[in-house]
C-alpha cells in the first residue's frame, strides 16, 4: 500500500521512473513511487516496505517454518500462474506447474543464496525450468505397448519345434561328414556371418576356391538330407 497525502490544493499525479526490472521475472505487485507536483509544493511519496521474500525462503531451508512458506505461496503461486499463461501453458498445466514450483520451493529452499539472487529470480527460474521439463515431456513419443517392436513373436507350434530340432540334428551330421575345409568355409560362411571375400583373406585362398568350396559343401549336405532339405 502506498502511504496516503492529503493535499490542500489541485495537483496533478505522476509516476516516477524505476530502474529496470529483469524480463519476465519482475514482481508485479511492487508499486511505482510516485510524486505529487503541483505550483507550490513536489511531494515524493515511497511505498511502504514490502516483506522480505528472501528471508521467508531462507527460514523455510532453516527451521521448515510453514508459516513463512505460506505467505510464499500465497505471493508467488498466482503470479507462477500468469507467468505460465503468458508463455502459452494451458490453464489446468499452469495450474498444475505453479503448485510443482512452490513444492520445489519447498523441497530445495537450502538450495537458495540470496547473495545470487533475489527470492522472486530464484522461484521463476524454478518455474521456467519446469515448463521446458513439460514441453519436451509431451514432445516425446508415448511408449506403445502394441508396437510390434515390442510384441513378442507368437511361440510356434510344438510340431514345427519338433521339426526344426530333426533338422538342425540332420545339419550337423551332414557337417561331420565334410572334408575339413569344406566344413570350415561352411561355418564361417553360414554360423559366422562372413563374406566370401573376408572368408578368402582369412583363409589365404582365392576368391574362387572358397566359394568352390561352398559349393561343394552344399550339395553334400543336401544330398544327406534328401527329401528333408
Amino acid at each position: 500500500m502506498l502511504q496516503t497525502a492529503v493535499l490542500q490544493w489541485p495537483g496533478r499525479w505522476t509516476k516516477k521512473p524505476r530502474a529496470a526490472a529483469p524480463p519476465q521475472f519482475r514482481d508485479s505487485s511492487q508499486p511505482a513511487s510516485l510524486t505529487v507536483k503541483s505550483p507550490k509544493l513536489a511531494v515524493t511519496l515511497e511505498p511502504v516496505q514490502h516483506e522480505d521474500f528472501s528471508s521467508l525462503v531462507v527460514s523455510v531451508a532453516t527451521t521448515r517454518d510453514r508459516s513463512a512458506f505460506a505467505r510464499l505461496f500465497e505471493h508467488y503461486a498466482p503470479r507462477i500462474k500468469s507467468f505460465l499463461l503468458r508463455q502459452g501453458t494451458d490453464p489446468a498445466q499452469a495450474e498444475d506447474l505453479a503448485q510443482e514450483t512452490m513444492m520445489s520451493v519447498w523441497r530445495k529452499a537450502a538450495m537458495f543464496d540470496p547473495a545470487k539472487a533475489s527470492a522472486g529470480t530464484w522461484i521463476f527460474t524454478i518455474a521456467r525450468n519446469l515448463r521446458i521439463d513439460a514441453i519436451r515431456k509431451a514432445r516425446r513419443p508415448e511408449f506403445d505397448p502394441e508396437d510390434p517392436a515390442f510384441v513378442p513373436d507368437a511361440e510356434k507350434p510344438a510340431d514345427e519345434v519338433i521339426n526344426a530340432d530333426q533338422m538342425g540334428c540332420m545339419v550337423r551330421e551332414a557337417m561331420a561328414e565334410l572334408p575339413d575345409e569344406q566344413a570350415l568355409v561352411v561355418r564361417m560362411s553360414f554360423f559366422e556371418d562372413k563374406p566370401h571375400a573376408e572368408i578368402a583373406e582369412q583363409l589365404r585362398l582365392p576368391l574362387g576356391t572358397v566359394k568352390s568350396r561352398l559349393r561343394l559343401a552344399m550339395r553334400r549336405i543336401k544330398e544327406h538330407l534328401g527329401d528333408r532339405a
